[in-house]
């Protein structure tokens, strides 16, 4: 989306406003995400880890792209996670969800993982749960 696309008004107070600023910054993560994707690939022995971060939640998928299917998923929404941290989006729930994400793994017997840490930087939750999965054994 270019400078162009952006529709300048202003609204009551005289201030400017930004129509598409929330559209921009979606299309920008989607293009992200799909630069990144075109670069890792999971496989059966070694899946893609995909992280999500919504305002309320952290979820975490582990997928095989070439059968084309999400093996499990984990979430700070599940009824078992949330007496573990307190709150459901703070660094201390990231590293509840990779030790819950690093658990399951081991039990379905997957030691090697590709982190996908979509459009995000790697800082703060996404490095936490990073650092757990690390701790916990699994190796990337």
């Amino acid at each position: 989306m270019s400078a162009k696309n952006f529709i300048r008004k202003k609204d009551v107070r005289g201030w400017a406003v930004f129509k598409d600023k929330v559209e921009l910054k979606k299309k920008s993560r989607q293009r992200i995400r799909k630069r990144i994707r075109k670069k890792i690939k999971g496989t059966t022995e070694r899946p893609r880890v995909f992280i999500y971060k919504s305002n309320r939640y952290i979820y975490t998928q582990v997928i095989d792209d070439i059968a084309g299917q999400v093996l499990f998923g984990t979430s700070t929404l599940e009824k078992a996670f949330r007496g573990k941290a307190g709150q459901t989006k703070n660094i201390k729930a990231a590293e509840e969800l990779g030790k819950v994400l690093a658990q399951r793994l081991k039990e379905k017997k997957i030691a090697k993982i590709v982190f996908d840490r979509g459009a995000y930087p790697y800082h703060g939750r996404i490095r936490k749960i990073a650092e757990t999965l690390r701790k916990e054994g699994i190796i990337f």
